[in-house]
């Protein structure tokens, strides 16, 4: 296993990433700014959170968590997905939302036009 990458003049890049989140960005700024993937910012994250070194630094969620409200039954129809991308559901959760509204395709995964019309 390789050493810590100094990274945007952090010592890690798990290091860059824990600031820049408390700075509120996404996770996609986050791997654009570094110049990873995506998913590697979240596999970053998580296992800075088992780092006692990093215990208390967590990015404070709001007092309402929509992942967490997410039912088990759909939790679990994600775990295939979310154990071939090598992180948890919640992660996996947060990561489709996030691409969902940073690139606008709502519309698209709900398909939801007509049901909109309808209700009107």
């Amino acid at each position: 296993m390789s050493g810590a990458i100094a990274t945007l003049g952090y010592s890690s890049r798990t290091e860059a990433v824990l600031a820049m989140r408390r700075q509120g960005r996404t996770t996609r700024e986050i791997a654009e700014a570094i110049g990873i993937d995506v998913k590697t910012v979240s596999a970053l994250e998580c296992s800075a959170a088992r780092w006692p070194k990093h215990a208390g630094d967590h990015v404070p969620r709001p007092s309402f968590d929509v992942v967490a409200s997410i039912s088990l039954n759909t939790r679990q129809r994600l775990r295939p997905a979310a154990a071939a991308r090598q992180m948890n559901v919640e992660q996996l959760m947060r990561l489709i939302i996030e691409k969902v509204a940073e690139d606008g395709l709502v519309d698209a995964v709900l398909d939801d036009r007509d049901l909109v019309q309808e209700l009107r």
